[in-house]
């Protein structure tokens, strides 16, 4: 029997590595002549480079801008001519050195961790969008790609989303050409009340009325850079870094699980095996939206492989597991009702859950 473990990361606790090798322990603690294969996934957001480097591509570590300007040392993954960019490396929430910066904070850092996979020599760019810090709609990355944002007097804007208010003019001839495929599951138009700004900008720290601010500077910034693509689906991601990436690069959007599974090379590790197993930190509504479980059980079902997953905590009925192709659901606070507990010792909890998962699964 072979067994596939393939989860997310417990945000807080965990990388999606570090998940795969506990259970994997705790499987093999019950059987140990059982075949178990892992392979750590992610959804496009934190961890999809963790998760490239897990499945075999190279670490790339690149300077960069961070949200606000300061430089950080970021990275990337790569094989071949492919490179795994994730946003929150460089232009993520936890890239702040401080206090939110809702108006200024820019996705400049992001181009310059494409630009320098670029000058590599990949040609195909993988770029999952989620945890940023920015709303400026992609702008600042386009700018550390070669573009020139002016105004009227044909100054360059500086970095941020507020001063896309006074953009007048977007000059592209200087954008460097690059092949990109957005990983996202967000499905958010650039602006208006389910916008990049209204919906996500609270979370980056701004008020009601920098979201208005921010709002209408998406609004003046796609009537210059391409308004046909802002009602798109997923435009609003990232502060609208999808938008940038479709509208000016040509960039094509696939769900975030799908093409990082496509990328992972899922479908031959899958072969072979008798059951999969899944998770990451909470099983809830979240999950059910195009999360990692919720794509790994999809893909599992499609080959006639039963899925089940592990979690920190889980939210979710018997019958919306089961909607979702998972058969069975174990969470560590079946075994540690106190969440701070379960925090701080994931990886021996989640070791004793995949023994009761072992004897549940594989002693049929």
């Amino acid at each position: 029997m072979k067994v596939l473990v393939a989860p997310d990361k417990f945000k807080g606790s965990l990388t999606a590595a570090e998940v795969a090798s506990a259970v994997a322990s705790g499987l093999t603690d019950v059987h140990p002549g059982l075949e178990v294969k892992t392979l750590p996934v992610a959804d496009g957001g934190d961890g999809t480079v963790d998760a490239a480097v897990a499945a075999g591509y190279e670490r790339v570590r690149v300077p960069a801008r961070g949200p606000t300007g300061e430089r950080v040392t970021a990275s990337y993954a790569a094989r071949g001519d492919t490179a795994v960019v994730e946003l929150a490396e460089a232009s993520g929430l936890h890239r702040l050195p401080g206090a939110p910066a809702p108006l200024t904070a820019t996705s400049a850092g992001t181009g310059d961790v494409i630009a320098a996979a670029v000058r590599a020599g990949c040609r195909r760019i993988v770029l999952g969008v989620g945890g940023s810090a920015c709303t400026d709609g992609g702008a600042g990355m386009l700018s550390a790609l070669g573009a020139r944002l002016l105004d009227a007097a044909g100054r360059e804007l500086p970095l941020g989303g507020a001063a896309l208010l006074r953009l007048a003019s977007l000059d592209v001839s200087g954008l460097s050409e690059v092949d990109i495929e957005l990983a996202s599951d967000v499905d958010n138009p650039l602006y208006g009340p389910h916008g990049a700004a209204a919906v996500y900008g609270p979370q980056k720290g701004a008020s009601p009325e920098e979201v208005e601010t921010l709002d209408a500077a998406l609004r003046n910034w796609a009537s210059i850079a391409g308004s046909d693509f802002a009602s798109r689906p997923g435009a609003g991601a990232a502060g609208g870094v999808g938008f940038a990436a479709m509208a000016v690069l040509g960039a094509r959007m696939r769900p975030g699980i799908e093409l990082l599974l496509d990328l992972l090379g899922f479908d031959g590790a899958l072969a072979g095996a008798s059951l999969v197993v899944t998770g990451e930190g909470s099983l809830d509504e979240q999950t059910l939206s195009g999360k990692a479980p919720a794509g790994v059980a999809r893909a599992a079902a499609a080959k006639g492989i039963p899925c089940v997953a592990v979690s920190g905590r889980c939210q979710l009925s018997a019958a919306k597991l089961r909607d979702a192709g998972i058969s069975a659901a174990y969470a560590l606070t079946d075994l540690e009702p106190d969440p701070s507990r379960c925090m701080a010792e994931a990886a021996p909890l989640l070791r004793r859950l995949a023994h009761r998962l072992a004897i549940d699964q594989l002693n049929a």
